[in-house]
């Protein structure tokens, strides 16, 4: 096991005996991950040696339920496994998360909203059939956001609509940004029905079969960091998909994005585990400790006791909110818990770059090295402030307005 200092919850927090026997199964494959990180960075390749351990032990079906095959994890055990893969490389994770969520969200948050008896009975039948891609097949699904409009952020209607056709739907459009394109067996599409008015509470969540018909992957890969992501642009046009593949009735997804805003947390414990990464690589360079570098110690420098000081300090503030932020994760959570929601998000994402920009600072030169993996994990932090549908700037625009007006108010 880890350093309690330096896994996701430190030491003396409680956790159940499933959780802690995930953790420990995610450590034990880090190491390998972490090996791998700068390979997949440098040629912006999919992590697919990942992905075969992560099937080979169990973990695609991590939010599976138990009764259906998987191993059950819910939404606080999976952020606490994905923030540990975070630690040992960000683009695993990262993509991971796409995948765990496309099970988590059909099933575990799913069993809390409102349906009728029939769109119950409907969810779980389609549901069921996608769990068993995953358990019996190692299907691995992604989960596509971003058009280059306002909808990621949830303030319009998607553009990528789906059209009733006999017997399922035809899906037109396009999304950006698309982690594990061409490396998914299926896409979870959220797109919006095609009607004369087109409305955010008409929101489909539709899986995609990676090789069907009129689906295309279009564009280069070569961004600042997570680069292991590949997130090309996936361009529909006519794609017809049967009804079995919606992944919740139609219109539940927006009760889900209103009732449980929690999920859009799930991008954060990736970048968590990165700012935990950068805090135990300082420490182990100031110590001598690295392997491959000679044993020199740096600890004996009142600057870079200090400077740990102070890194220190911000991953602790981090970790604190980080794990508040989990145990109020609920449908229907209070007002200061949906602003504690952002304040984690916004947090997480800028602090996790500051304290690889502090790692940096106080390793000296050679951190600049693509032998040490400071510079990549700072070139990923970047990447977490400007992920929808939470980015920093939105996080602080909605902090900012719903702190200070009630539902409903206005200033006229």
């Amino acid at each position: 096991m880890t350093d309690p200092r330096f896994s996701v919850v430190g030491s003396g927090y409680p956790l159940s005996a499933k959780q802690a026997g995930l953790l420990e199964k995610t450590e034990q494959l880090g190491p390998a991950f972490a090996k791998r990180a700068a390979r997949y960075d440098a040629e912006a390749s999919f992590p697919h040696e990942n992905y075969a351990e992560l099937r080979n032990a169990g973990f695609l079906s991590l939010c599976i339920p138990e009764k259906q095959g998987g191993l059950g994890a819910d939404f606080k055990t999976y952020s606490l496994v994905s923030a540990t893969l975070g630690k040992y490389c960000g683009a695993t994770a990262l993509t991971f998360n796409m995948h765990a969520c496309s099970t988590l969200w059909p099933g575990a948050l799913a069993d809390d909203l409102d349906m009728t008896p029939a769109e119950r009975t409907e969810h779980e039948a389609r549901r069921s059939l996608h769990f068993r891609k995953v358990v019996d097949e190692g299907a691995i699904y992604a989960q596509p956001f971003s058009e280059g409009s306002a909808a990621a952020a949830g303030k319009a209607p998607f553009g990528t609509t789906a059209t009733r056709a006999e017997g399922g739907w035809r899906v037109n459009g396009r999304k950006i940004f698309a982690s594990l394109s061409g490396a998914a067996h299926y896409y979870g599409v959220l797109c919006t029905e095609a009607k004369p008015q087109l409305s955010m509470r008409d929101t489909l969540y539709i899986a995609i079969p990676g090789d069907v018909a009129g689906l295309s992957i279009v564009g280069d890969w070569d961004p600042l960091g997570m680069r292991g992501t590949v997130s090309r642009t996936l361009v529909f046009k006519d794609v017809f998909v049967p009804d079995e593949a919606q992944m919740m009735p139609r219109g539940v997804y927006f009760q889900a994005a209103s009732r449980w805003p929690h999920m859009f947390t799930t991008l954060s414990p990736t970048y968590f585990g990165i700012a935990l990464a950068a805090v135990e690589f300082t420490v182990g360079y100031l110590r001598g400790e690295i392997p491959g570098l000679p044993p020199v110690k740096r600890r004996m420098y009142p600057t870079k006791q200090i400077a740990l000081a102070e890194m220190w300090v911000k991953l602790e503030q981090t970790r604190a909110l980080f794990l508040r932020m989990l145990d109020d994760a609920r449908i229907d959570p209070p007002k200061d818990a949906r602003l504690r929601a952002y304040a984690s998000q916004y947090t997480i994402m800028e602090n996790a770059n500051d304290l690889c920009r502090l790692a940096i600072r106080t390793c000296g030169g050679q951190s600049m090295l693509k032998s040490l993996p400071l510079e990549r994990l700072y070139r990923d932090s970047r990447c977490g402030a400007l992920m929808l549908p939470w980015t920093a700037e939105l996080c602080l625009d909605r902090i900012g307005r719903e702190a200070l007006y009630e539902a409903g108010e206005t200033d006229d």
